[in-house]
């Protein structure tokens, strides 16, 4: 007699296993879902998009219903706390948080910092432009408020945004975009940056980065993104 077994325990389920992904949902389940209800996103049918701004120290929320096109502000989480000047992530121990396109690379239900979604630093991009022997990583989205490169958002947001990155997922998004930018650069911005900072090379990666930016502000579709042999971004509109 051989026993019949079941399905295979969803992503959701294996990260309940973890106490502190049990207790984000027992705190703040019912609020996340009504953040998504408010917007019109159906909470077993979504993806997310995240957006960070250094400047302004916000991150934020996006999402579509995966039969739609367009994203929709969810919410926005400021940071507990910043570190290092604007500017991308070059090497090892410069207190950076990076700039770029990047990803969810991996969750972290038993961080140090009560939860953590790991960024994939440094990507294609870094690989060329930054050192080449120490260029960093370990860059975190996490709780609590202390950072020497990451960007901490309270014990209370990373519970949030945690239980949003774990239903998308559960949900088959296999990768959760992330886009780390100096600021919102909006016309009026990059010219005050161009203004601030004289450094032509900084200058021309943030104007790649700004249409990347354009792009997504235009009609709220994440563009296709191209990283060329010297580093330099690309998009394309969607």
């Amino acid at each position: 007699m051989s026993l019949i077994q079941s399905g295979s325990p969803s992503f959701k389920d294996e990260q309940l296993k973890f106490d502190r992904v049990f207790q984000a949902y027992k705190d703040k389940s019912e609020d996340v879902y009504a953040k998504l209800k408010k917007v019109g996103i159906h909470q077993q049918n979504f993806e997310i998009f995240i957006r960070g701004f250094k400047f302004e120290e916000d991150l934020e929320v996006w999402a579509k219903n995966i039969d739609e096109e367009n994203y929709k502000l969810v919410t926005t989480y400021k940071f507990c706390q910043n570190v290092g000047e604007l500017g991308p992530k070059r090497r090892e121990g410069d207190k950076q948080i990076p700039e770029g396109i990047y990803s969810i690379s991996k969750f972290n239900p038993n961080s140090d910092f009560f939860l953590s979604l790991k960024i994939d630093y440094p990507n294609k991009s870094d690989r060329v432009l930054s050192d080449q022997s120490y260029p960093g990583g370990l860059i975190f989205i996490h709780g609590g408020c202390e950072t020497i490169g990451c960007i901490p958002i309270t014990n209370s947001f990373i519970k949030e945004l945690y239980i949003l990155c774990v239903e998308a997922k559960n949900n088959g998004q296999e990768s959760i975009p992330v886009h780390l930018f100096p600021a919102r650069l909006t016309q009026e911005n990059f010219q005050l940056l161009s203004e601030q900072y004289p450094d032509k090379k900084l200058l021309n990666f943030w104007a790649q980065l700004k249409l990347g930016y354009f792009l997504f502000e235009k009609n709220r579709k994440i563009p296709e993104v191209f990283i060329h042999s010297n580093g330099a971004y690309d998009f394309v509109e969607k």
